[in-house]
């Protein structure tokens, strides 16, 4: 729940301060989408974690499950040996598929818990999502869980362990950490986090893309510049900080604000009528919203429009990507993004890709 607040993650006792922030817990719809979704609920046995870790959405979902068991025990706050733990009682207990939501350091607790013993699916729903055992979203999650009744094999999926203490000074260290074993659904899937290329011709590319981009902007606008080298090369051609994992705001060629979170682009919003976002897809798997840059909230995209994003991206990057990725949380926002939009590649240079959902 840290991204909106601009946080790095949550992890130990950050969520007390993305609390403080005010942020609200995002695991709660996430999960109850997911559950909503399933097609053969009424043929599934489901185990549940109690409370805010399991049962409750259970009960808010309504879904009607074959039997319903309650496993484990919790406290007043729960901790990632709550996690750990109730995921090995639920491997005792003879689960089949285990169902974990949050993001890149929840994977981790699940792999340290079950390892590869046990199939997984994991539904996105943290700051961090980088690993490939994540779904594409709830529904997609939902989907893998309906393969796995209906046969599908496994297959293993890459867990990443992503330094959060580097990540809050700007620097995403992500090193492997483990698998996990998913259902081979390949489509519902997302490609883990591919780095960016630190070759010449690509840093070339960077500075013809932002110098394109730069001729384009007008003294009305604010910039909402999002994460990513390749948006440093923007702030560069401008001769100006980029925060490289946060969101800064430019106007008239200065820099009104850095590493924002919702509460303060929205405050912008207030003096500046006129805004364009600028995002480039996370490389290896095309999100453009919701991986890396929830700062960029449903509310934030809703009052800049779909027709004020622009989205940059090196030939590389996109050459494998079949289609770009939006998973802001609300479906609705989500389906105003859908359908084709150009990326810019070069110097008035571009491409048409779709948006999908």
């Amino acid at each position: 729940m840290g991204g909106s607040v601009g946080l790095k993650g949550t992890d130990g006792d950050l969520y007390k301060k993305a609390l403080e922030l005010g942020a609200d817990p995002v695991t709660p719809g996430r999960t109850v989408s997911f559950l909503s979704h399933l097609e053969h609920a009424e043929s599934i046995e489901m185990l549940f974690a109690p409370g805010e870790m399991g049962a409750r959405h259970v009960e808010e979902a309504e879904v009607g499950f074959a039997k319903e068991t309650l496993v484990g025990e919790i406290g007043g706050e729960t901790s990632a040996e709550d996690t750990k733990r109730i995921a090995r009682r639920m491997m005792e207990r003879g689960a089949e598929l285990l169902i974990f939501v949050g993001g890149d350091g929840t994977a981790r607790d699940i792999c340290d818990a079950v390892d590869a013993e046990l199939p997984v699916v994991a539904v996105p729903a943290g700051v961090k999502v980088y690993s490939s055992v994540f779904a594409l979203n709830p529904r997609a999650a939902a989907e893998m869980v309906d393969a796995f009744v209906e046969g599908s094999d496994v297959t293993e999926q890459e867990v990443l362990d992503i330094d959060e203490e580097a990540f809050r000074e700007d620097r995403l260290d992500a090193k492997h950490y483990g698998h996990l074993l998913a259902p081979q659904t390949r489509r519902f899937l997302q490609h883990g986090k591919v780095a960016s290329s630190g070759s010449p011709s690509v840093q070339e590319a960077k500075k013809e893309i932002a110098a394109f981009l730069v001729e384009q902007m007008d003294d009305e606008t604010l910039y909402l510049i999002g994460p990513g080298t390749t948006l440093r090369a923007v702030t560069d051609a401008l001769d100006l900080q980029k925060t490289l994992l946060g969101v800064d705001a430019v106007h008239r060629g200065a820099v009104v604000g850095q590493d924002l979170n919702e509460r303060a682009i929205l405050s912008l919003f207030e003096e500046y009528e006129k805004r364009v976002i600028i995002v480039t897809p996370l490389g290896g798997n095309g999100f453009i919203f919701g991986r890396g840059n929830k700062q960029f909230t449903p509310e934030v995209i809703r009052q800049t429009g779909p027709e004020n994003v622009r989205v940059i991206g090196t030939r590389q990057k996109l050459r494998p990507l079949d289609c770009l990725r939006v998973d802001t949380g609300d479906q609705t926002v989500d389906e105003m993004l859908a359908g084709w939009v150009t990326v810019t590649v070069g110097y008035r240079e571009s491409r048409m890709m779709k948006v999908a959902v």
